[in-house]
């Protein structure tokens, strides 16, 4: 293996079971190894904030390098990795299998997991995790909890940034008094028998975020798949675990992996395949929890059997073909392929898909919107993370479309604030899903 290898990337398993991950001497003597050679290279050096935080803590050292940076500066630089991947995926020409063996966010996950460790997350942060306890909570309340969440409400947002931490001026997903599950168990959609691909069957794994907070990506990805022939099965045993993952939780990630597993496990043996709805969930069933469970046979069937839900219709489409009866759009596509969508390393699906519609003028924009989950959200980092997404704002600014569009749910909303920020007087309000367009053009919303 050398620099230019066409050698695909790989991932070790994480050894979060194993002691030495989590000794603090240990960790210091990788983190600086892998330091180095970051140091030495610099080609990250504007993907997120944490390398440029790197590389000022060991320029300010009198010898620039960094086996004189006190190990305590370390603590910035993992603060500012959402775990996006990029990195990883995307520029280092250091990752295994390459000797150098460089996989920066699972250092930073480490570091995470000695910190969780060490009971050092606080308590905050671990009760915005609870994504479905939260949902099912708020769920029930919805119109006092969007009210509650919402940034013009000048009473309850300076009191939740105070308590929670979370900046008073990002915007909050909403709560819907019914879930994504309820709503699929209420309205079966008829299975289109003339369709080229119907026989097909898929399990749609609902994710938090689309059971609590928005259907709409549900709903659309029901219609258009049972348009074209699909059976479609709703199933939501509980969150993938990202929001903990984040935190360094890994034995709580390790354990929703294996009960989630096992609880699909049914479905894949019938022949389902499972479609995650979110790119984030797709990632940790695909990818992320394999390395966590590397022993665990249901958790290794899952992560063979799920598509991403644009990967899927693509698939669709190259194998048996769509239905016909796709309409061209109104104008212009603007689409932000999300981080975890290109981490899942299976190239521009949203892209590919929405060029499934007759004559549509798609525009890619292949950068980080800065949100990080639950990360961009914080006090501490919403204004780095709309420094992270200006790019993006720019660009979208700049092609003014008809269409924006994110795969990312919650980059969808980061980034419409960010182009407000940039231009107050912009008509972009809010961003939509690929499969929502996708679904407009049959026609089917």
């Amino acid at each position: 293996m050398r620099e230019g290898s066409l050698e695909p990337p790989i991932r070790h398993p994480i050894q979060w079971q194993d002691a030495a991950y989590y000794d603090e001497a240990l960790l210091d003597q990788e983190l600086r190894r892998q330091f180095d050679v970051c140091q030495s290279c610099r080609l990250c050096f504007n993907l997120c904030d944490s390398f440029p935080r790197l590389f000022n803590l060991i320029d300010a050292t009198e010898s620039g390098e960094i086996k004189d940076v006190a190990s305590a500066g370390f603590g910035s630089v993992v603060d500012a990795c959402t775990l996006c991947d990029m990195c990883f995926m995307t520029k280092c020409p250091y990752v295994p299998p390459h000797e150098f063996n460089i996989d920066f966010p699972h250092l930073m996950l480490r570091y995470r997991a000695v910190e969780h460790q060490k009971g050092q997350i606080s308590f905050a942060a671990q009760q915005l995790s609870e994504t479905d306890r939260n949902g099912k909570v708020a769920g029930v309340v919805a119109p006092l909890a969007n009210w509650a969440t919402d940034v013009s409400n000048s009473l309850t947002r300076p009191l939740m940034e105070k308590t929670l931490g979370v900046d008073r001026r990002a915007a909050l997903p909403p709560y819907q008094r019914k879930t994504f599950v309820q709503k699929a168990f209420d309205m079966p959609l008829p299975v289109n028998k003339d369709a080229p691909a119907y026989g097909r069957k898929v399990v749609l794994y609902a994710t938090c975020f689309v059971n609590y907070n928005d259907a709409r990506i549900g709903d659309a990805t029901r219609k258009v798949l049972a348009h074209n022939g699909v059976e479609t099965q709703v199933v939501y045993p509980q969150c993938c675990g990202m929001p903990q993952l984040e935190q360094g939780n890994l034995p709580k990630v390790a354990k929703k992996a294996e009960d989630v597993a096992l609880e699909l496990k049914p479905w894949i043996e019938k022949g389902y395949d499972v479609v995650a709805l979110v790119p984030s969930c797709a990632l940790m069933l695909k990818f992320e929890w394999p390395l966590l469970c590397p022993e665990n046979q249901e958790v290794k069937a899952l992560s063979q059997a799920t598509f991403d839900v644009s990967e899927y219709i693509v698939d669709m489409a190259k194998k048996e073909g769509l239905t016909a009866g796709l309409n061209p759009l109104d104008g212009g596509v603007t689409l932000h392929l999300a981080c975890h969508s290109r981490a899942q390393n299976m190239g521009p699906k949203g892209a590919q898909m929405l060029r499934l519609i007759p004559d549509a003028q798609v525009n890619v924009i292949e950068r980080c919107s800065g949100h990080g989950g639950s990360w961009g959200v914080m006090k501490d980092h919403f204004d780095t993370a709309l420094k992270v997404g200006k790019p993006v704002a720019k660009q979208i600014v700049d092609k003014a479309p008809a269409y924006v569009i994110s795969e990312c749910p919650l980059a969808a909303t980061h980034i419409a604030q960010g182009v407000q920020v940039l231009i107050p007087e912009s008509t972009v309000k809010e961003t939509r899903h690929p499969v929502e367009i996708l679904a407009q053009a049959y026609g089917l919303l």
